[in-house]
């Protein structure tokens, strides 16, 4: 087996049969395999899978576990030589498959790649080839200095707004909506950390991965389309929490013991603030978003 996709879903059934779609109407040429994980449905999700998908394995929880649960229990199940961990609010450009595992068999050092990642109006997901989140590129980030100054590297450190977006490279994180990794560094450096729930795990499992000596790769020639949010959008509070939660979480494991309890205890403070900003203004806000609002057509 070439290629496992494991698919995380929660009351989406019309996104998931559109992913499950592009999946299977381009043709590939690696041998692959499709695991959908569903968390507790009641949309009818997992019996439309059944109906239009015999072939794939589902796992039916019977309530929602969490993304980061759901989606290790994906990867156990698999059999690919990579696996690839896939959003069910995407869409699978032609070629993007075949492509990915072609630079994954060509560059023996990449131990995660990640293609191109758009938004429904055809603009870059910046997310999609990251720099880990360090004190100070947070700090730009939260205040919008990479929006005013895109251009230039130390504002636009987090979300690499300075490069090229069609240029291939080493980044230190791509996006967990489309993540490829390869089996043997699944095996070295262990699957998903469960704390994380579902913000934040793309993030720790690239960090632990190029810890490990591995490469992380941004492939912008494969692409893919990601609405981004659909699954949370009913529980925007809850996951807002969890969004800032996994900040909090990202810190503590990687980098608090690099720092003076003084620092510390202001960055837990930032993040506190944070959140509870997010929670006062997605209030009032009509349209209920988590993490950064996705342009639409």
């Amino acid at each position: 087996m070439d290629l496992s996709i494991s698919i995380v879903n929660h009351n989406n059934k019309e996104y998931l049969k559109s992913c499950l779609d592009s999946i299977y109407s381009h043709a590939s040429e690696a041998n692959f395999e499709v695991i959908v994980v569903d968390n507790g449905s009641s949309d009818g999700s997992a019996q439309a899978v059944k109906d239009a998908f015999p072939s794939i394995t589902l796992i039916e929880n019977p309530d929602n576990p969490g993304f980061v649960k759901a989606n290790n229990q994906g990867i156990r199940a698999s059999q690919g030589r990579y696996v690839l961990s896939l959003n069910n609010d995407t869409i699978i450009e032609d070629g993007t498959l075949d492509g990915l595992v072609r630079f994954m068999d060509e560059h023996p050092d990449v131990g995660a790649c990640g293609p191109k990642v758009l938004n429904q109006d055809g603009s870059l997901q910046y997310q999609c080839r990251r720099s880990f989140p360090t004190i100070s590129s947070s700090l730009f980030y939260f205040l919008r200095l990479h929006r005013l100054f895109p251009r230039t590297e130390r504002f636009g450190q987090y979300l690499m707004t300075h490069r090229n977006n069609n240029e291939a490279g080493e980044v230190d994180s791509v996006s967990g909506c489309c993540m490829m990794v390869k089996r043997e560094v699944i095996e070295q450096v262990g699957m998903l950390d469960e704390d994380f729930i579902m913000y934040g795990d793309d993030l720790d499992w690239c960090y632990r991965i190029k810890q490990a000596g591995w490469k992380v790769f941004f492939v912008p020639d494969y692409r893919i389309v990601h609405f981004g949010g659909q699954s949370s959008r009913n529980l925007s509070r809850k996951c807002i929490v969890l969004f800032y939660r996994a900040m909090k979480i990202f810190y503590r494991k990687h980098y608090a013991l690099k720092h003076s309890f003084v620092i510390n205890y202001l960055v837990y403070a930032g993040i506190y603030i944070k959140a509870f900003i997010a929670l006062c203004v997605n209030f009032f806000r009509k349209e209920k978003v988590v993490g950064s609002k996705k342009p639409t057509a």
